[in-house]
């Protein structure tokens, strides 16, 4: 597998690495998920599928050989130019430092991303880490950032926010 080494200015962040996950990485990113406090958490035969069976669309952040933040996307079967951030998660003691957008941009790296022209997430109307974290990086990238109307409350089960689309690009001019 290929590892993706931060290489940008010294601080806090340079000791992170990014890689694609592993089927062995189910369990681990699983409790991460649970750690990071802000994310519905599925089961962890879930987070083995992912894995395993998207492992190259699935990103770990690890420091001293602990997971400090986890990305669980894939590539809509519609929208094969199009990376869909399902989850992003960072451990407590990482939240803050800007691990977030690094993520995204070593998870767009990713070999198995080549060619993606939009990044998608759908975010609840009420999580304003989320809504700040893809706005950031739509910024970062001078690329728009779209909020559309998507999966909403009469298609969720009751008492789940709205989660509007968010679509970020094109990204190929921001690489």
């Amino acid at each position: 597998m290929s590892e993706i080494k931060n290489t940008s200015k010294p601080d806090v962040l340079t000791d992170i690495t990014y890689r694609p996950a592993t089927a062995s990485d189910g369990v681990a990113v699983w409790r991460a998920v649970q750690q990071a406090g802000t994310l519905e958490v599925n089961t962890a035969y879930f987070y083995l599928i992912f894995c395993s069976d998207f492992s190259d669309t699935c990103l770990i952040a690890e420091h001293d050989g602990e997971i400090a933040g986890v990305l669980i996307g894939y590539h809509p079967p519609r929208e094969p130019d199009t990376a869909f951030c399902w989850q992003i998660g960072i451990v407590p003691s990482w939240q803050g430092k800007g691990l977030g957008k690094r993520m995204l941009s070593a998870w767009l790296a990713l070999p198995a991303n080549n060619g993606v022209q939009w990044l998608t997430a759908t975010v609840a109307d009420d999580n304003l880490a989320s809504d700040r974290l893809f706005q950031s990086f739509a910024r970062d990238l001078n690329v728009t950032c779209s909020i559309q109307p998507h999966f909403t409350q009469a298609l969720l089960q009751p008492g789940h926010r709205p989660e509007p689309l968010y679509r970020i690009g094109p990204i190929h001019s921001a690489r």
